[in-house]
């Protein structure tokens, strides 16, 4: 089921069974500007490839599909913003999602205007505003066979290119740019998923482990430190790192950034 807007480009796919919840979602978007597309769980990867959602919200308990499947073949398959509104409150649950590619979770009951606030975080996030997205043509970090293209998105590992979710890419670039910089979880929080997030620490545990996952050889130099208790850091060029939450790790780079 669509509610279509022709004024708008940003289409939201709701997969949720509750038809309470779903009239409570669409209405407040649709008001807003957005399109809508509903599912309870069938047909989710055909809607996906069909409509090209920019977001998906997802329930977890639903009859018709496994949410933790579905989160998992949707991030496979697709980059599109994911926000998991669940009555799950585990911190497990909330750890499972977001190492399967979630951005986002909140826990049902929740407030209408909570969730509108976490959609437009996540938006400007994972759509970044044209004139930022066009940047410098020459906008590209090296970190020895790391390439990071600011303006593209586009990251390579060896000269193969890894593909990263905005949200890897919003963490990975904030590092690099203040690269030799101690950054700590509050102000990655605030700079990568914004003010509201700042209690959410185990958001910037979980990106940091994928982002190792897919950047970090096994075997080879780690590309992100950990400074146990205070942060994370890419080192500058030219410092080695003997291993993370080493006591020395400090200078490899600057103080902490001030929050």
């Amino acid at each position: 089921m669509t509610v279509s807007n022709p004024m708008t480009a940003i289409k939201v796919l709701i997969i949720e069974d509750d038809p309470n919840i779903v009239d409570l979602i669409r209405s407040n978007l649709a008001v807003r500007g957005f399109d809508t597309v509903v599912s309870a769980g069938a047909n989710v990867l055909a809607l996906l490839d069909a409509e090209r959602p920019d977001m998906v919200l997802l329930d977890l308990m639903l009859p018709e599909a496994d949410g933790f499947e579905l989160c998992r073949q949707i991030r496979e398959r697709s980059t599109v913003a994911i926000i998991v509104v669940s009555a799950r409150g585990g911190e497990q649950d909330k750890v499972t999602v977001l190492n399967m590619g979630a951005d986002d979770y909140m826990t049902k009951p929740f407030g209408i205007e909570e969730l509108l606030a976490r959609i437009r975080a996540t938006l400007r996030r994972t759509r970044p505003a044209a004139e930022d997205a066009a940047g410098p043509a020459s906008a590209w970090i090296g970190i020895d066979g790391l390439r990071i293209n600011l303006a593209s998105e586009q990251v390579q590992l060896a000269g193969a290119e890894v593909r990263l979710t905005p949200t890897e890419f919003a963490l990975l670039r904030e590092l690099a740019v203040n690269r030799g910089t101690l950054l700590s979880r509050t102000h990655l929080l605030r700079r990568v998923w914004g003010q509201a997030y700042e209690t959410e620490t185990e958001y910037v545990r979980v990106y940091i482990s994928r982002l190792r996952a897919k950047l970090e050889p096994p075997g080879g130099q780690p590309l992100i430190v950990t400074r146990k208790g205070t942060g994370y850091l890419i080192p500058a060029e030219g410092h080695g790192v003997a291993g993370t939450d080493s006591p020395d790790l400090a200078d490899c780079g600057r103080p902490p950034q001030a929050d």
